[in-house]
């Protein structure tokens, strides 16, 4: 996004990593803002988009990606209820906390796109706590697609199934377990982002070519 000359807020729970990040693409001369928050903290949320608007202007496009679903593996009567709630605060509330947000600007504007980060998981259950959160922010995209797309905002979920590589992945030799590259993982969100509204897309299934599918 920032390539492509997009001033960009990030929002994630490590000051560390968000300062890191944003300084690699300031390097690049790239307009960048963070905000330490929670997501599903709908006070931090609220304080971080208001903070996002003062400092870099309108928000048109969400990419929400964040889910908690650990431990990951365990049994219905080894979870601990409160592991199971985290997952879907995180997972699905913040999804939603997140869109609230920006929602008001777009409509407003009558244009935006939000993006939804799923995984193999949102269509075919593994992990129970996992599993089911992102099912439901299968679920809360299509809603939102249901009641948005209609004033110009454009709502998809993107369904990730693989491991994500380092940068340079497709470079990369091919070894056991199949890889995405992040950048062309960036590449097909973009895309998604700058559709023309008469042929949008709802959901995006990315996989590496080496992947067997539900093996």
């Amino acid at each position: 996004m920032a390539k492509q000359g997009c001033a960009v807020g990030l929002i994630a729970r490590s000051a560390d990593y968000l300062d890191q990040l944003a300084g690699e693409l300031r390097e690049n001369k790239s307009h960048v803002d963070y905000a330490k928050a929670d997501v599903s903290d709908a006070d931090q949320i609220k304080s971080a988009f208001a903070q996002f608007r003062q400092t870099l202007g309108s928000i048109d496009l969400l990419v929400f990606h964040a889910s908690a679903g650990g431990p990951f593996g365990q049994g219905l009567l080894s979870i601990d209820p409160k592991d199971f709630a985290r997952s879907w605060a995180v997972g699905t509330l913040g999804g939603l906390l997140c869109a609230q947000a920006v929602v008001p600007g777009m409509l407003k504007k009558g244009a935006g796109a939000i993006l939804f980060a799923g995984a193999t998981s949102s269509v075919r259950g593994a992990s129970i706590s996992f599993s089911s959160s992102k099912f439901a922010l299968r679920g809360l995209a299509q809603g939102l697609a249901r009641e948005l797309w209609p004033h110009g905002i454009h709502v998809a979920h993107v369904v990730i199934d693989a491991v994500i590589g380092d940068q340079g992945t497709a470079d990369a030799p091919t070894g056991p377990e199949p890889l995405l590259d992040p950048d062309a993982m960036a590449e097909a969100y973009w895309q998604l982002a700058i559709q023309d509204r008469t042929a949008w897309t709802l959901e995006l299934d990315l996989r590496p070519f080496g992947e067997k599918f539900f093996e």
